[in-house]
This record gives structure tokens, sequence and C-alpha cells, in this order.
């Protein structure tokens, strides 16, 4: 096993993909490709939904996060395990109703909402949209006037933490486009305009603090804050808080330096904490909701690329150029992520090659890693970029007018094609 069970060496010394050889994979469907593991994804969203039946009690469940990776087949998937759904965008919305997920599910996030955009989700029947700020509160409680409905909504609220993790992906403390924070009053303020409005339903709070944590005391310290602040807003405005939506922000193993989470027992750590506050503060415990994406769906992914060219600046560095990169995988760039490469066609040799992975974009920076090793690759070899189920294509891009890959599901060791590859025609449909 590489990392995680869905990646091992096979018999022919190539890299397999549950199972499957990665340089038959890459011949029948092209490079780049995305490939991920639905057998994985079902048994993460089913680990999840356990560990929150068994730790939070009541009605609480798992809502995966779709903004890691959105697709119709996806959705499909979710709404068979039963999953909640967190959309960003109408966008999102609109994928999850073709794919046949029940609307009544998704909690539709986002801080700037659009009136098209609350008007889309109202008459689309979701079930709770999470309010980022006064505009968009008052805003929707017209909207769903003039629609004759009273919208069930969740605040967003900023609880003021650190979790220490890139700058870029922090969301949780005071300074953060995000959210109405505890500490300023903004929270209090907008709790009660919430409650005193005649067309929206006050259902609950939601926080994120941020995203690739390891630690379990970031959550901790949110539940903790969220609670009292439930009950303060009980005492003095009346609330009664429903559901406490926790977020996301699990991190996930991208190479052998990163610590091994036992998301289960993360959950009962949390259970714990909020079963042990709400006691101490007389307070009925909430539902609790929080919003795996990347843990779900990145470890079930791994990208495909074919390297075209392997260049030795002698002094300075070696570039193995592969026919994808940021328009693909713009996480380098964006945050400096580390990832696990290896030259899948020789996955058993030696790695001893020292290099960076140039992506074939007119973008000094188009780069996927630098200063790693792999087995010396040459024009042809299949380079495998692993943990690429997240934040990849739901980031592609068609910087250089380059397309965006395929994705290809694999159940039950069969692999099927969930999205095409993008062509040329894709692009240009728009133009006029």
């Amino acid at each position: 096993m590489i990392l995680h069970k869905s990646f091992e060496i096979g018999k022919e010394g190539h890299l397999t993909i549950d199972g499957l050889d990665a340089e038959a994979l890459a011949s029948r469907f092209g490079t780049p490709a995305m490939f991920i593991s639905e057998d994985a994804v079902r048994d993460m969203c089913r680990m999840y939904q356990a560990a929150f039946s068994k730790y939070f009690g009541g009605a609480s469940a798992p809502v995966y996060a779709g903004k890691a990776l959105c697709f119709k087949r996806l959705y499909t998937v979710m709404a068979e395990e039963n999953m909640l759904a967190d959309c960003v965008s109408s966008g999102e919305i609109a994928t999850a109703n073709a794919a046949g997920f029940p609307m009544k599910n998704v909690f539709f996030h986002g801080n700037n909402k659009t009136d098209y955009d609350l008007g889309y989700a109202v008459e689309q029947g979701v079930g709770h949209i999470v309010v980022d700020g006064v505009e968009e509160l008052l805003s929707l409680d017209k909207i769903a006037a003039d629609h004759g409905v009273c919208q069930k909504i969740l605040l967003r609220i900023t609880p003021g933490i650190d979790p220490h993790t890139h700058k870029k992906i922090i969301t949780g403390n005071v300074d953060s486009k995000f959210g109405s924070a505890i500490e300023t009053g903004d929270a209090e303020r907008i709790v009660r305009l919430a409650l005193s409005l005649e067309n929206v339903c006050l259902e609950g709070l939601h926080c994120h603090v941020g995203s690739q944590i390891f630690d379990i005391a970031p959550f901790r310290d949110a539940a903790d804050i969220m609670l009292r602040f439930i009950a303060d807003m009980k005492e003095k405005a009346g609330l009664n808080t429903k559901i406490l939506n926790l977020g996301g922000g699990f991190g996930v193993r991208y190479t052998e330096d990163d610590p091994e989470i036992d998301y289960a027992e993360n959950v009962r750590l949390l259970g714990v904490e909020i079963d042990k506050m709400c006691e101490q503060l007389n307070l009925t415990k909430p539902d609790i909701h929080m919003e795996p994406g990347r843990s779900i769906v990145a470890a079930a992914g791994a990208t495909l690329y074919r390297c075209g060219s392997v260049k030795e600046i002698k002094g300075f560095r070696n570039y193995v150029s592969i026919d994808g990169g940021m328009t693909d995988n713009p996480r380098y760039t964006l945050y400096q992520s580390q990832y696990t490469v290896l030259n899948a066609s020789k996955a058993a040799a030696p790695a001893d090659f020292e290099c960076t992975l140039a992506g074939r974009c007119c973008e000094s920076g188009d780069l996927l890693a630098e200063n790693i090793k792999i087995a010396r690759p040459e024009r042809g070899d299949i380079i495998a970029v692993l943990v690429t189920g997240a934040y990849n294509y739901s980031m592609a891009s068609n910087y250089n007018k380059v397309a965006r890959p395929p994705i290809v599901m694999i159940s039950g060791g069969k692999p099927y094609l969930a999205v095409r590859r993008e062509t040329a025609e894709d692009m240009m449909a728009l133009d006029v």
C-alpha cells in the first residue's frame, strides 16, 4: 500500500489503482486523466455516518462539501449513501439537482449569494440556506415572501479561532470575509434580526475554522465557543437551536510526512466534548452536522500524466514535463501543496532521480512538485500524482486553452467514464 489502500505496486512493477494497472488505464482513457475509487468514496461516507450516529446521536449527519469535487455521478453516489450535501453556488445546486439529489438535503453556502442565487435556491426547494450576513438575510426574507415560503436557515458565525493551517485556507478567525463574528457583537445582532423576520425560520448556527487540519483541538474549541454562544442566545433572545454545524476541515494524508487521521476517533472525541459542554451549560444538545469534503474524496483519487521530456540542467535542477499541470491541479501554485509523485511505469524501481515536476503551460510557476525523487523517467512513461480527488478537478481551468481531463470512476474493479474529456469545441461553445 502507498499512503492509502487504493494505491499499490502490481506484479508488472506498475502502480495500480484499486487493483487496475495504471499503464493500462492510461492507454485506455488517455492522459491526463483523473481516476476516482467509487468504493473508497462510499467507504468514507459510511464511516462518517456510523460515527455520527454513534457519537453525536439524534439526527446528526455528515454533509458532503461538494466544492471539493462536483460532478453529477458523484451526487448520485451521495444520494445512494443517504448523505446530505453542502453547495456553494447555483452551479453546484444545479449539478446536484440534475443528478437527482434531494434538494431538501442541501445546505446552500457562500459569502456573497446574489439575489438570483437566493431565488434559485428557494425555487428549487433547497432545505437550508446558510446566511452569511445582514444584507443577505434581508434580501432572502423578501425573496422568501415573494415565493410564499418560510425558508429554513442557519447563520454563519465566526468563532474567532486560528487553526494554524495555511493562511489562505483559514476561515474561522475574526478577520474573515465569512460570517458574523461573536467577538464584535455582530453575531448577536444578526441572530436577533433573523428571529424578528417573518419569512425565514432560524433553525441553527454554522461555523467553519479552516481546512487541512490534523489536530482535533480547533474543532473542540469551536464547539465550546459555539455552544456557549447558543446558550447565551437562548437566554438573551430565546433562540432554539436545532442544528449546530461545525463545518469541515479534517486533513488528508498527501505524503508520508503527514500524520494518519482516525476520523471516527476524532468524531468520538468531539462528541465527548459536546456532551460535556451541553451538560455544563444545561443545554439540550442540537443535532450536530459537519462538512467533510476533502477527507471523503481526496484519497480516492489519482491523476495520471504522460511524461513528455526530461530536461537536465547541470548545476541547477532536472525538469520532468508532463501533459497536464496547473490547469488540472493548481494547488501547488496556490498553496505549495505537497503531493506523493511516482513514475507509475516504474513504480517498483528505486526512486533516485531528483526532479521538479513541470506542467505544460506557458508559465514558469506551472509546477506540481519540486525536489522530489522518482524512478528516472523517459518520454512516454506514466507519471502519477496521488491523492488528487479533492480541489483538483473542481479548481481546474482552461488557461492556455488547455482542455480539462476526464474523470474515470472505478467500482468493484471496473472503470467507467463519469466525466468525458473536454474538447476544443467545448471550450469554444460560448464564443459568439
